[in-house]
């Protein structure tokens, strides 16, 4: 019994110190936290809790294996981290060094340096400085990241190289008893002779004159010219442009910001010349004039403003970021077929405004709700541009990590009709090596390069869930 005594009031003790640690590290630390070996402790700044991890461990609960400084990089936007010395400092590494992305300063790359101080636009080109990057809005004829090139080559119809054949129109007026023939093939600027224009029929209520590029080209503006029918001045006094890639689905330019269609000012009479140039610049295989107020009659003769589409090298001069890490890609303009959301949770739903490259956060990526391949996720570049190559990269949801690890690539004009991109001298669609883990880059070039105003990515196999970062890589020429 003296025995057991003892034993009771030795337990007693040990509970009185335990009561009082309890009293001193509080509630947080009743159970401890802190995993492998961590040792928790209470009343240090706004934290409940906080860990002191023994060697070789890391992260808020000490549940990461520490390899030095640089793990996890502590360099933002996407900054390399550099081990100076590896010696510690009570609980942390002190010595590393980020070396920043052009674009960012500060210790840890968190600066976003203004790229538009040094006035890089050319041409008054207007500047918008972007996340380690800067984009130009440049007025027309002006082209280029910096509006350095000029797109106001005469492109042919006046010269002769726009063919008779590749022009057309809604109707054509024959006059003096129908022997004059005002055919649209007429309608080049300064055409000489008695019949030297396009004329639409006097019944024609809705008339249209179109050009077939034969190719896609870079239209920066249009010269108009009427002309004199038996004595009579006859010309365009507005009109408006519609332009389209296949010749089925057109595009009428607008007033820029604005749904209201641009209408232009043309002549004031049958012999001089007006210039209207498009702000910016279109990128189309067919043009269509449509008149909108005629003097007498719809009479023209034109001539087409711009300039060959960039045929370089894929690898070369066309590799820019096209702007998802940037912002320059708005989140309106990214969607997808759906959205996963972890646990069923709203707050934790996998946008696809969020599959920008690098992302951070908890959910900082797209995934799909469903594992399949009928998945997609679109992004509207809001004007055709040229598009080169593609970068991804996986995430993690509460520690799994998962990825695409392949994938197909679409465009579209118009974002209805699709056309995948295919292998070279091969008619299959290119599946392209996607990622292999969830958090380094994986790049793909296009060869050849498109030209498009959608693209849409389509998981073809990916590991535990479809989880998507990524930037596309293009350029305006």
């Amino acid at each position: 019994m003296r025995y057991m005594g003892s034993l009771i009031f030795l337990y007693l003790a040990i509970f009185g110190v335990l009561l009082s640690l309890c009293s001193v590290k509080g509630n947080y630390c009743e159970v401890n936290l802190c995993h492998n070996g961590g040792t928790c402790v209470t009343g240090v700044g706004d934290d409940p809790f906080i860990c002191i991890c023994s060697d070789g461990f890391a992260g808020d609960t000490c549940n990461l294996t520490e390899t030095g400084p640089c793990s996890a990089n502590p360099c933002r936007n996407d900054g390399s981290c550099e081990v100076i010395s590896p010696t510690r400092r009570g609980d942390v590494f002190g010595e590393y060094l980020c070396r920043c992305q052009p674009g960012f300063d500060g210790a840890h790359c968190q600066i976003n340096v203004n790229d538009c101080a040094n006035q890089p636009c050319k041409n008054k080109g207007v500047c918008r400085d972007l996340d380690g990057d800067y984009t130009c809005q440049c007025p027309s004829p002006y082209v280029g990241k910096q509006c350095h090139l000029r797109c106001t080559s005469l492109l042919g119809m006046e010269g002769g190289g726009i063919l008779g054949s590749q022009i057309s129109a809604s109707s054509i007026h024959y006059g003096v008893l129908g022997l004059q023939r005002w055919g649209p093939e007429l309608a080049r600027l300064n055409n000489q002779g008695i019949v030297n224009a396009w004329t639409s029929a006097a019944d024609d209520r809705n008339p249209w004159i179109e050009i077939n590029m034969q190719k896609k080209m870079r239209l920066s503006g249009i010269i108009t010219q009427g002309a004199s029918r038996m004595g009579t001045a006859e010309y365009i006094k507005a009109f408006k442009i519609a332009t389209s890639f296949d010749g089925t689905t057109y595009s009428i330019l607008r007033v820029d910001g604005l749904r209201n269609d641009k209408v232009f000012v043309a002549n004031i009479d049958n012999e001089s010349t007006k210039t209207n140039l498009f702000e910016p610049p279109v990128v189309a295989q067919y043009i269509r004039v449509i008149p909108v107020v005629c003097r007498k009659a719809c009479t023209l003769r034109m001539e087409l403003v711009g300039c060959e589409l960039n045929v370089r090298s894929n690898t070369t001069g066309c590799s820019e970021p096209m702007g998802m890490k940037s912002r320059l890609v708005s989140d309106g303009q990214l969607t997808a077929s759906s959205a996963y959301r972890t646990w069923g949770i709203d707050s934790f739903t996998w946008h696809p405004q969020f599959a920008r490259l690098d992302k951070q956060g908890k959910t900082n990526a797209w995934a799909a709700a469903t594992h399949n391949r009928s998945e997609w996720i679109q992004v509207d570049l809001e004007k055709t541009k040229r598009i080169t190559g593609i970068i991804t990269q996986g995430a993690k949801d509460f520690g799994v990590m998962q990825f695409v690890s392949m994938f197909k690539v679409a465009y579209s004009d118009d974002g209805q009709t699709w056309t995948m991109v295919k292998q070279q001298n091969v008619f299959k669609d290119q599946i392209f090596q996607g990622n292999i883990d969830n958090n380094s880059h994986k790049k793909n070039l296009f060869e050849p390069a498109f030209y498009a105003r959608y693209v849409r990515v389509v998981p073809w196999e990916w590991h535990e869930r479809i989880t998507l970062r990524m930037e596309l890589l293009g350029c305006d020429d």
